[in-house]
Order: C-alpha cells, then structure tokens, then sequence
C-alpha cells in the first residue's frame, strides 16, 4: 500500500499581526492535521534571495505589458504620512501604503 505524499501549507503574511493584542487563531483540530500528515513550513523572502535576479528580469516584463499588475492606496501630501501610517498599521490599505510628496 502506497502512501499518499503530505499535503503542505505555506506560512507567509505574518507582519499582518506583529501588533496583536490576542494570540491568532490557529488550526482547532490538531489530530486531524497529524492524521493527514499536513506539514506546516513557514517561508519568508530571504530563503529566495537567489532567484532575486531572474525575478527582476521577468517581473519588470510583467509590469510593462499589463500580464503583472499592482495595487496600491496612495496617501496625498507629507503631512499625511502619519495618518497613512497608521492606517497601513491597522491594515486599512490595499497594497502597499504610499505618500506622493
């Protein structure tokens, strides 16, 4: 009898809770995730550090025919930086939070 191979779930996103009060939820029902054999890796950028360069030259190719496209919440004027700020820090933006100078 074959066994089937481990699912996996990618970690990735934490910085949307670096300023939690409470712990995150997690999985309920850790006998269920044993039993299917799930394997929960944590990834962050700079384990791919070297596909860096290749990255570069196919994403800035994506970007100028449309195939990549990016969004962001763009905050008017330096005396919003504090208020982009802290509206980036309860995640009331899509993307990443810029100020135009």
């Amino acid at each position: 009898m074959q066994r089937e191979r481990p699912h996996r779930v990618a970690l990735v996103g934490a910085i949307s809770g670096y300023n939690d009060t409470e712990p995150a939820p997690g999985p309920r029902n850790l006998f269920r995730a044993a039993a299917q054999r799930l394997t929960i890796r944590g990834t962050l950028v700079n384990d791919h550090l070297h596909f860096f360069p290749e990255y570069i030259g196919k994403a800035s190719a994506w970007l100028a025919d449309g195939t990549l496209r990016t969004t962001e919440t763009v905050t008017e004027g330096l005396e919003n930086a504090p208020t982009a700020f802290l509206g980036m820090m309860r995640g009331a933006n899509t993307g990443k939070m810029l100020v135009r100078l």
